[in-house]
């Protein structure tokens, strides 16, 4: 779907699923190394085979959450011209472990859009990631964007 189809899309509308992803033990070390999150429910694949309740590492709850540019951009194309910015996140929900090793996808809805000034809307889009294989959602999410133009390049100075 086209960043202009989502300005003209009715609310309520699916706009698209992104294609699975794999979250392996590497990205989550390196999500950990960025966060400094180095809780062994994610790090440690023996001990959290041993002592978590998950049959091995999972990853972070935010990883999940990070993930959802990414698969976002698979979806959704911004217009030409324009650029779009994270605003804010309501209501997320973790709903239930990633797995190291499973693989995701996000799947997204249109749930409101309000032109908010010239050439300036806020898209509010319903996320939810979807782990292969299981009933329940990762995570459930509304996320809000701001679609603008960009700010004008200023002349040089000569």
């Amino acid at each position: 779907m086209s960043g202009l189809d989502l300005l003209a899309v009715a609310p309520g509308t699916e706009l698209g699923v992104s294609a699975w992803r794999t979250i392996d033990q590497g990205r989550v070390d390196l999500f950990a190394a960025a966060t400094d999150d180095h809780q062994f429910i994610h790090v440690d694949p023996v001990r959290a085979a041993a002592e978590a309740p998950f049959g091995g590492t999972i990853a972070h709850g935010f990883l999940t959450l990070s993930l959802l540019t990414a698969l976002g951009s698979e979806v959704i194309v911004t217009p030409p011209g324009r650029i779009a910015v994270n605003f804010a996140i309501d209501g997320v929900r973790f709903q239930a472990p990633v797995r190291t090793g499973a693989r995701v996808r996000a799947r997204f809805t249109l749930v409101a859009r309000s032109n908010i000034g010239p050439d300036r809307w806020a898209v509010k889009l319903g996320v939810r990631l979807e782990v292969e294989g299981e009933e329940r959602p990762a995570l459930i999410v509304s996320a809000l964007t701001l679609i603008v133009e960009p700010m004008p390049t200023p002349p040089a100075a000569g």
